[in-house]
């Protein structure tokens, strides 16, 4: 008995032995764990923090582009809007320059007036106010004549035109 007791003995003192080795290994796998935890955190915090300016960065640039895209298009629509406002504004002025006869055009229409008024005093003391129509079913022209006034002619067949 004496030498189970003996192995026994052994046997405990390799078991506990092997428990301290284990319990050494463990206390270092923590601290190699904790290590590497604060050593993970770290990497992760850099890696974020660099990702993090790099979107910043990003978004300043766009913020940027978008700034200049902005001006861009105010002073693409203040030119639109400025040559709609010319070619509305140009569009009558021509217009009234095609249509609104010039100074040198009105004034020989003037003198063009004042001879076919001259010319209508002329024929109204020639007795240019005669009611002329057509007349009958073969369209002839006929004349209004003044029935008070005598006949001419050798054979009394021209009469006086009414409007003399």
């Amino acid at each position: 008995m004496e030498d189970i007791t003996l192995r026994l003995g052994l046997l405990m003192e390799a078991a506990h032995a092997q428990q301290s080795a284990a319990e050494q290994a463990i206390a270092r796998l923590e601290a190699h764990t904790g290590d590497l935890d604060g050593v993970l955190r770290e990497a992760v915090r850099v890696a974020l923090i660099e990702e993090l300016r790099s979107l910043n960065d990003e978004g300043r640039r766009a913020a940027d582009s978008l700034r200049r895209l902005g001006r861009g298009t105010g002073l693409r629509l203040l030119s639109w809007s400025i040559a709609s406002s010319m070619l509305c504004s140009l569009a009558p002025a021509l217009l009234f320059w095609w249509l609104v006869p010039s100074q040198s055009e009105l004034a020989a229409l003037r003198e063009q007036r004042a001879e076919l008024v001259a010319n209508i005093a002329r024929l109204e003391q020639r007795g240019g106010r005669v009611d002329l129509r057509r007349c009958g079913g073969g369209d002839r022209l006929c004349v209004r004549v003044d029935k008070k006034a005598p006949v001419y002619g050798p054979s009394g067949d021209y009469y006086v035109v009414e409007g003399n």
